[in-house]
C-alpha cells in the first residue's frame, strides 16, 4: 500500500495537515460553511472537533482535499508576491470561463473536482 493510504502515516499527518488547513482558510476569510465544504462535508460535530485540535486519523479523501488546498495556497503565493492579494484571490470574481464570474472558492467548495480544476489552472499559469 502507498504510504499515503497507510493508517499510521495518515494519523501522523492529520493534526499538522488540519492546522495548516485552518490557517489557510482563515487567511482566505473562509466561512465555516466553506471550510466544511472544502473538507468534503464532515458532520458539524466532527468539524468542531477538528477545529478544536482533536484530530485522530483523517479519511484519505479528506487528506487529498487538504493537500489540494495547500497546493493552491502555495501556488497563489508564488504567482502573487503581494501576500494580501494572494489570499484575497480565492474570493474575487473571476472572468475565466471555468468560474463564470464567480470566485474560485465557489468552485473549490463544490467538490474535489473543483479543487483539482483550480489546482491545475494555477499549475498551468506557473508553467
Amino acid at each position: 500500500a502507498s504510504h499515503r493510504t497507510d493508517p499510521e502515516v495518515r494519523k501522523q499527518r492529520a493534526a499538522p495537515a488540519m492546522r495548516a488547513f485552518f490557517n489557510i482558510t482563515s487567511a482566505w476569510d473562509g466561512s465555516v460553511r466553506e471550510q466544511i465544504a472544502l473538507l468534503g462535508h464532515p458532520p458539524a460535530s466532527t468539524y468542531h472537533k477538528y477545529k478544536s485540535g482533536q484530530v485522530g486519523r483523517l479519511p484519505y479523501d479528506m487528506l487529498i482535499r487538504i493537500s489540494l488546498v495547500l497546493g493552491i495556497y502555495k501556488a497563489l503565493h508564488i504567482l502573487y508576491p503581494d501576500a494580501a492579494l494572494a489570499d484575497r484571490w480565492v474570493k474575487l470574481p473571476n472572468g475565466n470561463p471555468l468560474f463564470g464570474g464567480h470566485p474560485e472558492l465557489d468552485l473549490m467548495a463544490g467538490g474535489m473536482d473543483g479543487l483539482f480544476q483550480v489546482r491545475r489552472l494555477l499549475d498551468g499559469r506557473r508553467g
